[in-house]
Protein backbone atom coordinates (compact mmCIF):
# COMPACT_ATOMS: atom_id res chain seq x y z
CA UNK A 1 0.00 0.00 0.00
CA UNK A 2 1.20 3.69 -0.72
CA UNK A 3 2.63 5.66 2.15
CA UNK A 4 -0.31 8.18 2.60
CA UNK A 5 0.29 11.28 1.28
CA UNK A 6 3.43 10.48 -0.61
CA UNK A 7 3.19 8.17 -3.57
CA UNK A 8 -0.38 9.08 -4.16
CA UNK A 9 0.35 12.61 -4.12
CA UNK A 10 0.47 14.49 -7.32
CA UNK A 11 4.35 15.83 -8.30
CA UNK A 12 4.62 19.52 -7.41
CA UNK A 13 5.11 21.69 -10.63
CA UNK A 14 8.54 23.08 -10.51
CA UNK A 15 8.94 26.85 -10.03
CA UNK A 16 9.22 28.57 -13.43
CA UNK A 17 11.50 31.47 -11.85
CA UNK A 18 15.19 31.12 -10.33
CA UNK A 19 17.09 33.62 -8.54
CA UNK A 20 20.88 32.40 -8.47
CA UNK A 21 23.58 34.10 -6.93
CA UNK A 22 26.50 34.64 -9.47
CA UNK A 23 30.14 35.49 -8.11
CA UNK A 24 32.51 37.59 -9.63
CA UNK A 25 34.18 34.31 -11.21
CA UNK A 26 31.34 34.31 -12.81
CA UNK A 27 30.01 30.32 -14.07
CA UNK A 28 33.29 28.67 -12.43
CA UNK A 29 32.00 30.03 -8.86
CA UNK A 30 28.35 28.31 -9.51
CA UNK A 31 27.97 25.08 -7.95
CA UNK A 32 25.99 22.08 -10.33
CA UNK A 33 22.43 23.19 -9.72
CA UNK A 34 22.94 27.03 -10.33
CA UNK A 35 24.87 25.76 -13.88
CA UNK A 36 21.81 23.17 -14.27
CA UNK A 37 19.30 26.22 -13.69
CA UNK A 38 20.99 28.56 -16.12
CA UNK A 39 21.67 26.10 -18.72
CA UNK A 40 17.92 24.81 -18.76
CA UNK A 41 16.66 28.86 -18.95
CA UNK A 42 14.41 29.89 -21.96
CA UNK A 43 15.57 33.70 -20.51
CA UNK A 44 18.10 35.00 -18.10
CA UNK A 45 17.71 37.84 -17.44
CA UNK A 46 20.37 40.41 -14.88
CA UNK A 47 22.70 43.60 -15.08
CA UNK A 48 25.01 44.04 -17.56
CA UNK A 49 27.67 43.11 -15.32
CA UNK A 50 26.02 39.83 -14.40
CA UNK A 51 25.05 38.71 -18.17
CA UNK A 52 28.73 40.00 -19.23
CA UNK A 53 30.33 37.33 -17.02
CA UNK A 54 28.41 34.34 -18.58
CA UNK A 55 29.25 32.14 -21.58
CA UNK A 56 27.16 31.88 -24.30
CA UNK A 57 23.54 30.00 -23.59
CA UNK A 58 20.93 28.96 -25.57
CA UNK A 59 18.52 31.72 -23.70
CA UNK A 60 17.12 34.60 -24.14
CA UNK A 61 19.40 37.37 -22.29
CA UNK A 62 17.25 40.21 -21.20
CA UNK A 63 18.80 43.47 -19.23
CA UNK A 64 17.57 44.47 -16.00
CA UNK A 65 16.55 48.28 -16.36
CA UNK A 66 17.53 50.90 -14.34
CA UNK A 67 15.75 52.06 -11.85
CA UNK A 68 15.09 48.13 -10.79
CA UNK A 69 11.81 48.27 -10.07
CA UNK A 70 11.25 48.74 -13.87
CA UNK A 71 12.31 45.43 -14.45
CA UNK A 72 9.63 43.40 -12.26
CA UNK A 73 6.80 44.39 -15.25
CA UNK A 74 9.45 42.73 -17.70
CA UNK A 75 9.53 39.73 -15.59
CA UNK A 76 5.91 39.49 -14.80
CA UNK A 77 5.49 39.36 -18.24
CA UNK A 78 7.61 35.81 -18.71
CA UNK A 79 5.21 34.22 -16.10
CA UNK A 80 5.38 30.57 -17.54
CA UNK A 81 8.97 30.54 -19.19
CA UNK A 82 11.47 29.12 -17.98
CA UNK A 83 13.24 32.00 -16.25
CA UNK A 84 16.57 32.87 -14.23
CA UNK A 85 16.95 35.76 -12.79
CA UNK A 86 21.24 36.93 -11.74
CA UNK A 87 21.95 38.52 -8.72
CA UNK A 88 24.66 39.33 -6.42
CA UNK A 89 25.99 36.61 -3.87
CA UNK A 90 23.30 36.33 -1.36
CA UNK A 91 20.26 37.58 -3.18
CA UNK A 92 18.51 37.90 -0.09
CA UNK A 93 21.30 39.62 2.14
CA UNK A 94 20.84 43.24 0.47
CA UNK A 95 20.38 41.81 -2.51
CA UNK A 96 17.46 41.94 -5.45
CA UNK A 97 16.01 38.37 -3.90
CA UNK A 98 13.20 39.98 -1.61
CA UNK A 99 12.38 42.47 -3.76
CA UNK A 100 11.78 39.59 -6.52
CA UNK A 101 9.71 37.36 -3.84
CA UNK A 102 6.92 39.61 -2.58
CA UNK A 103 6.04 39.83 -6.33
CA UNK A 104 5.23 36.11 -6.62
CA UNK A 105 3.56 33.29 -4.90
CA UNK A 106 6.22 31.35 -2.69
CA UNK A 107 5.51 28.58 -5.28
CA UNK A 108 6.93 30.39 -8.50
CA UNK A 109 10.15 30.83 -7.63
CA UNK A 110 13.21 29.45 -6.28
CA UNK A 111 16.61 30.87 -4.90
CA UNK A 112 19.93 29.11 -5.53
CA UNK A 113 22.22 31.85 -3.30
CA UNK A 114 26.01 32.03 -3.41
CA UNK A 115 28.63 32.81 -1.22
CA UNK A 116 27.62 36.85 0.03
CA UNK A 117 30.08 39.93 -0.36
CA UNK A 118 30.14 39.92 3.76
CA UNK A 119 31.16 36.00 3.85
CA UNK A 120 33.74 36.82 0.94
CA UNK A 121 35.12 39.86 3.10
CA UNK A 122 35.34 38.39 6.27
CA UNK A 123 37.14 35.05 5.14
CA UNK A 124 39.84 37.37 3.17
CA UNK A 125 40.19 39.18 6.57
CA UNK A 126 39.67 36.41 9.12
CA UNK A 127 36.91 38.03 10.80
CA UNK A 128 34.38 36.46 12.96
CA UNK A 129 30.97 37.33 10.84
CA UNK A 130 28.85 36.45 13.60
CA UNK A 131 30.44 39.78 15.46
CA UNK A 132 31.04 41.84 12.59
CA UNK A 133 27.95 44.33 11.59
CA UNK A 134 27.20 44.11 7.98
CA UNK A 135 25.39 46.66 6.54
CA UNK A 136 24.10 47.61 2.95
CA UNK A 137 24.66 50.92 2.33
CA UNK A 138 24.63 50.78 -1.55
CA UNK A 139 20.91 53.01 -1.33
CA UNK A 140 20.65 54.10 2.21
CA UNK A 141 22.62 56.98 4.02
CA UNK A 142 25.93 56.54 5.70
CA UNK A 143 24.31 57.13 8.90
CA UNK A 144 23.19 54.01 9.32
CA UNK A 145 26.88 53.17 10.55
CA UNK A 146 26.98 55.60 13.04
CA UNK A 147 25.14 53.24 15.96
CA UNK A 148 27.95 51.18 15.39
CA UNK A 149 30.95 53.48 15.47
CA UNK A 150 33.14 52.51 18.80
CA UNK A 151 36.63 51.87 18.76
CA UNK A 152 38.02 47.99 18.53
CA UNK A 153 34.04 47.69 16.34
CA UNK A 154 34.57 46.20 13.35
CA UNK A 155 31.64 46.28 10.19
CA UNK A 156 31.95 45.26 6.52
CA UNK A 157 29.50 48.09 4.54
CA UNK A 158 28.28 47.70 0.54
CA UNK A 159 28.55 50.64 -1.21
CA UNK A 160 27.73 51.67 -4.57
CA UNK A 161 31.01 53.36 -6.28
CA UNK A 162 34.10 55.19 -5.67
CA UNK A 163 32.43 58.13 -4.75
CA UNK A 164 30.70 56.75 -2.03
CA UNK A 165 34.28 55.21 -0.94
CA UNK A 166 35.70 58.74 -0.41
CA UNK A 167 31.92 59.39 0.98
CA UNK A 168 32.58 57.34 4.07
CA UNK A 169 36.22 58.05 5.10
CA UNK A 170 34.81 61.59 5.21
CA UNK A 171 32.10 60.53 7.20
CA UNK A 172 34.43 58.77 9.65
CA UNK A 173 37.08 61.82 9.98
CA UNK A 174 34.13 63.60 10.86
CA UNK A 175 32.55 61.46 13.23
CA UNK A 176 36.25 61.32 15.09
CA UNK A 177 36.86 57.67 13.45
CA UNK A 178 39.77 58.89 11.31
CA UNK A 179 42.24 56.55 12.83
CA UNK A 180 39.97 53.67 11.64
CA UNK A 181 41.84 51.55 9.25
CA UNK A 182 39.95 50.93 5.83
CA UNK A 183 40.14 47.90 3.73
CA UNK A 184 38.74 48.45 0.16
CA UNK A 185 37.94 45.62 -1.32
CA UNK A 186 37.13 45.54 -5.29
CA UNK A 187 35.47 42.62 -6.90
CA UNK A 188 35.55 40.09 -4.80
CA UNK A 189 35.64 36.74 -5.55
CA UNK A 190 36.92 37.96 -9.34
CA UNK A 191 40.10 38.33 -11.47
CA UNK A 192 39.90 41.92 -10.91
CA UNK A 193 39.82 41.28 -7.13
CA UNK A 194 42.06 43.98 -5.56
CA UNK A 195 42.02 44.95 -1.75
CA UNK A 196 43.33 48.17 -0.27
CA UNK A 197 44.78 49.09 3.11
CA UNK A 198 44.49 52.55 4.64
CA UNK A 199 43.03 54.95 7.26
CA UNK A 200 39.92 56.46 6.86
CA UNK A 201 41.59 59.97 7.00
CA UNK A 202 44.52 58.88 5.15
CA UNK A 203 42.79 56.55 1.80
CA UNK A 204 44.11 58.09 -1.21
CA UNK A 205 42.51 59.09 -3.69
CA UNK A 206 42.64 56.48 -6.31
CA UNK A 207 39.73 55.34 -7.88
CA UNK A 208 38.14 52.10 -6.95
CA UNK A 209 35.89 50.23 -8.97
CA UNK A 210 31.87 48.68 -8.73
CA UNK A 211 31.42 46.93 -6.85
CA UNK A 212 33.02 47.78 -4.15
CA UNK A 213 32.53 47.07 -0.24
CA UNK A 214 34.54 48.60 2.45
CA UNK A 215 35.60 46.73 5.64
CA UNK A 216 36.43 48.81 8.72
CA UNK A 217 38.29 48.22 11.93
CA UNK A 218 37.17 51.28 14.24
CA UNK A 219 39.13 54.06 16.01
CA UNK A 220 39.28 56.93 17.34
CA UNK A 221 37.46 59.57 19.86
CA UNK A 222 34.71 60.45 18.49
CA UNK A 223 31.74 60.36 20.51
CA UNK A 224 30.17 56.58 21.26
CA UNK A 225 26.18 55.84 20.99
CA UNK A 226 25.53 53.69 23.71
CA UNK A 227 23.27 50.83 23.67
CA UNK A 228 21.19 51.36 26.50
CA UNK A 229 17.73 53.19 26.37
CA UNK A 230 17.91 56.60 27.49
CA UNK A 231 20.25 58.64 25.30
CA UNK A 232 22.60 61.77 26.71
CA UNK A 233 20.52 64.86 25.51
CA UNK A 234 23.11 66.21 23.52
CA UNK A 235 22.62 64.15 20.89
CA UNK A 236 19.22 65.41 20.02
CA UNK A 237 18.92 69.11 18.73
CA UNK A 238 15.90 70.72 20.74
CA UNK A 239 14.29 73.83 21.74
CA UNK A 240 13.81 72.53 24.86
CA UNK A 241 10.67 70.55 24.16
CA UNK A 242 12.74 67.06 24.72
CA UNK A 243 11.45 64.01 27.22
CA UNK A 244 14.81 64.30 29.32
CA UNK A 245 17.21 60.98 29.69
CA UNK A 246 15.95 59.70 32.81
CA UNK A 247 12.03 60.04 31.95
CA UNK A 248 12.82 59.02 28.20
CA UNK A 249 14.23 55.66 29.18
CA UNK A 250 11.50 55.25 31.52
CA UNK A 251 9.20 55.98 28.69
CA UNK A 252 10.45 53.84 26.34
CA UNK A 253 10.64 50.88 29.41
CA UNK A 254 7.17 51.38 29.71
CA UNK A 255 6.66 51.21 25.75
CA UNK A 256 8.80 47.89 25.41
CA UNK A 257 9.91 48.17 21.87
CA UNK A 258 9.71 45.16 19.71
CA UNK A 259 10.72 43.84 16.59
CA UNK A 260 8.26 44.51 13.84
CA UNK A 261 6.11 47.36 16.05
CA UNK A 262 5.00 50.59 15.34
CA UNK A 263 5.03 53.38 17.14
CA UNK A 264 2.72 56.92 16.82
CA UNK A 265 5.39 59.21 19.03
CA UNK A 266 2.29 62.62 18.99
CA UNK A 267 4.07 65.29 19.73
CA UNK A 268 7.48 64.04 18.78
CA UNK A 269 9.39 67.80 20.02
CA UNK A 270 12.93 66.59 19.70
CA UNK A 271 12.13 63.10 18.22
CA UNK A 272 13.81 61.93 21.02
CA UNK A 273 11.51 58.63 22.00
CA UNK A 274 10.63 57.75 18.62
CA UNK A 275 14.21 57.80 17.32
CA UNK A 276 15.21 55.54 20.42
CA UNK A 277 12.80 53.26 19.40
CA UNK A 278 13.83 53.06 15.98
CA UNK A 279 17.16 52.39 17.44
CA UNK A 280 16.25 49.58 19.57
CA UNK A 281 15.69 47.23 16.66
CA UNK A 282 16.15 46.98 12.70
CA UNK A 283 12.88 46.21 12.16
CA UNK A 284 10.86 48.56 14.78
CA UNK A 285 9.05 51.30 13.12
CA UNK A 286 7.52 54.94 14.35
CA UNK A 287 6.10 58.12 13.08
CA UNK A 288 6.50 61.34 14.72
CA UNK A 289 3.22 63.41 14.74
CA UNK A 290 4.35 67.04 15.01
CA UNK A 291 2.39 70.39 14.61
CA UNK A 292 5.27 72.87 14.48
CA UNK A 293 6.75 72.63 11.20
CA UNK A 294 10.55 74.04 12.87
CA UNK A 295 10.05 70.81 15.15
CA UNK A 296 9.27 68.91 12.52
CA UNK A 297 12.58 69.90 10.62
CA UNK A 298 14.89 69.06 13.72
CA UNK A 299 13.06 65.79 14.22
CA UNK A 300 14.44 64.78 10.66
CA UNK A 301 17.78 66.55 11.06
CA UNK A 302 18.13 64.13 14.38
CA UNK A 303 16.92 61.29 12.95
CA UNK A 304 19.25 61.17 9.83
CA UNK A 305 21.88 62.22 12.00
CA UNK A 306 21.69 58.77 14.25
CA UNK A 307 20.92 56.91 11.56
CA UNK A 308 17.36 56.56 12.06
CA UNK A 309 16.12 57.68 8.55
CA UNK A 310 13.41 55.43 8.66
CA UNK A 311 11.34 57.41 10.59
CA UNK A 312 8.08 59.19 9.35
CA UNK A 313 7.47 62.79 10.40
CA UNK A 314 3.70 63.92 10.30
CA UNK A 315 3.58 67.46 10.43
CA UNK A 316 -0.27 68.30 12.24
CA UNK A 317 -2.11 68.27 15.03
CA UNK A 318 -3.42 64.98 16.65
CA UNK A 319 -6.48 64.00 16.09
CA UNK A 320 -7.09 64.68 12.57
CA UNK A 321 -3.23 64.20 11.78
CA UNK A 322 -3.34 60.30 12.35
CA UNK A 323 -6.34 59.91 10.33
CA UNK A 324 -4.80 57.64 7.35
CA UNK A 325 -1.47 56.42 9.48
CA UNK A 326 -1.36 52.98 9.82
CA UNK A 327 -2.19 51.03 12.56
CA UNK A 328 0.06 51.43 15.41
CA UNK A 329 1.52 48.69 17.91
CA UNK A 330 2.13 51.60 21.01
CA UNK A 331 1.65 54.84 21.39
CA UNK A 332 3.39 58.22 23.18
CA UNK A 333 1.94 61.17 23.44
CA UNK A 334 4.25 63.83 25.45
CA UNK A 335 2.60 66.76 24.03
CA UNK A 336 -1.08 68.00 23.33
CA UNK A 337 -2.32 65.48 25.63
CA UNK A 338 -6.36 66.07 26.02
CA UNK A 339 -9.23 64.31 26.97
CA UNK A 340 -10.83 64.72 23.20
CA UNK A 341 -7.34 62.93 22.30
CA UNK A 342 -7.45 60.14 24.94
CA UNK A 343 -11.22 59.44 23.63
CA UNK A 344 -10.23 58.90 20.30
CA UNK A 345 -7.36 56.69 20.39
CA UNK A 346 -9.49 54.51 22.81
CA UNK A 347 -12.39 53.89 20.42
CA UNK A 348 -9.85 53.80 17.37
CA UNK A 349 -6.83 51.86 18.52
CA UNK A 350 -7.32 48.04 18.49
CA UNK A 351 -7.32 46.02 21.45
CA UNK A 352 -3.88 45.39 22.98
CA UNK A 353 -2.45 48.75 22.31
CA UNK A 354 -0.06 49.64 24.70
CA UNK A 355 -0.37 53.62 25.66
CA UNK A 356 1.94 55.58 27.33
CA UNK A 357 1.30 59.27 28.12
CA UNK A 358 3.69 61.92 30.01
CA UNK A 359 2.20 64.73 31.62
CA UNK A 360 4.09 68.05 33.47
CA UNK A 361 1.10 70.14 34.01
CA UNK A 362 -1.44 70.38 36.81
CA UNK A 363 -4.44 69.90 34.24
CA UNK A 364 -2.84 67.57 32.02
CA UNK A 365 -2.35 65.70 35.13
CA UNK A 366 -5.54 65.80 36.18
CA UNK A 367 -6.88 64.56 32.19
CA UNK A 368 -4.03 61.23 33.12
CA UNK A 369 -5.82 60.64 36.70
CA UNK A 370 -9.59 60.33 35.33
CA UNK A 371 -8.35 58.61 32.64
CA UNK A 372 -6.24 56.01 34.87
CA UNK A 373 -9.92 56.21 37.12
CA UNK A 374 -11.85 55.43 34.72
CA UNK A 375 -9.88 52.54 32.21
CA UNK A 376 -6.94 51.36 34.42
CA UNK A 377 -3.38 51.10 33.79
CA UNK A 378 -0.14 52.05 35.83
CA UNK A 379 -0.26 55.78 37.09
CA UNK A 380 3.47 56.74 38.12
CA UNK A 381 4.88 60.16 39.22
CA UNK A 382 8.33 60.45 38.32
CA UNK A 383 10.44 63.24 40.83
CA UNK A 384 14.38 63.77 40.06
CA UNK A 385 16.44 66.02 41.53
CA UNK A 386 20.04 67.03 40.40
CA UNK A 387 23.02 67.70 43.18
CA UNK A 388 23.75 71.68 41.93
CA UNK A 389 25.95 74.41 43.76
CA UNK A 390 24.48 76.06 46.64
CA UNK A 391 26.55 79.08 47.91
CA UNK A 392 29.54 77.07 48.47
CA UNK A 393 28.05 73.72 49.22
CA UNK A 394 26.17 71.61 47.19
CA UNK A 395 22.31 71.18 46.62
CA UNK A 396 19.61 68.91 45.19
CA UNK A 397 17.60 70.95 42.61
CA UNK A 398 14.30 69.56 41.66
CA UNK A 399 12.91 68.90 38.09
CA UNK A 400 9.34 69.37 37.59
CA UNK A 401 7.38 66.14 38.14
CA UNK A 402 6.65 64.24 35.31
CA UNK A 403 3.39 62.04 35.89
CA UNK A 404 2.93 58.37 33.53
CA UNK A 405 0.12 57.03 32.42
CA UNK A 406 0.54 53.66 31.01
CA UNK A 407 -2.29 51.44 29.51
CA UNK A 408 -3.17 48.41 27.75
CA UNK A 409 -6.53 49.36 25.50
Amino acid sequence: MAEAGRADAPMAEAPWLTIVGLGEDGPDGLPPASRAALEAAEVVMGAARHLSLLPDLAAERILWPVPFADGLPLLRALRGRRVGVLASGDPFWFGAGSVIAREFAPGEWRALPGPSTFSLAAARLGWPIERTACLGLHAAPLSRLRTHLASGARAIVLLRDSAAVAELAAYLAAAGFGASRLWVMEALGGPRERVTQARADELPPDGFAHPVCVALDVEGAGAVVPCTLGLDDAFFDNDGQITKRPVRALTLSALAPRPGELLWDIGGGSGSVAIEWLLSHPATEAISIEAHPDRAARIRINAARLGADRLQVVEGTAPAALEHLAAPQAVFIGGGLSETLLDHLTARLAPGTRLVANAVTLESEAVLAQAHARRGGELLRIELAQAAPLGGRRGWKAAYPVVQWKVVL
